[in-house]
């Protein structure tokens, strides 16, 4: 399970907890203090994370002589609003790999999983609240 809360009652700030792991998520200004990625931040890194750790596993499995991969994201959410959210992202991969390999590993971190998540399957999501501390359901 994944758990948010709000670090300072004062503040934007979130704790995100997720397996005995903490990130810090904020809302950037004005609205918030920047003191982390915001959320769509976070989906994006997601989306590049994703992609780099599939080249890596498809590298190292089938013995790709990988040195460095970097996976750069931008979004264009200009048309957010009217249901499209582009993302475009640029990866370089260094190594003595021939083009082949090269071209394999591209190829591959279009089959990432988050990649396919973002593009070919619909989420589906329920939001339920829980009783509040004192509501009668709770005594």
């Amino acid at each position: 399970m994944i758990v948010v809360e709000r670090i300072d009652p004062k503040g934007s700030a979130h704790r995100i907890s997720i397996r005995g792991h903490e990130i810090v998520a904020d809302m950037s200004a004005p609205d918030g203090h920047d003191a982390g990625p915001d959320p769509h931040d976070l989906y994006d890194a997601a989306l590049g994370a994703c992609k780099a750790m599939t080249m890596l596993w498809y590298a190292q499995r089938h013995a790709i002589p990988v040195e460095d991969i970097h996976v750069g994201v931008v979004r264009d959410n200009s048309q957010e609003r009217q249901g499209v959210y582009k993302l475009t992202t640029r990866i370089a991969i260094t190594g003595p790999m021939s083009d082949e390999q090269h071209d394999t590993l591209i190829a591959g971190a279009a089959k990432c999983p988050l990649h396919k998540l973002m593009s070919e399957v619909e989420t589906q999501i329920e939001t339920i609240a829980v009783p509040r501390v004192g509501d009668p359901e709770r005594r």
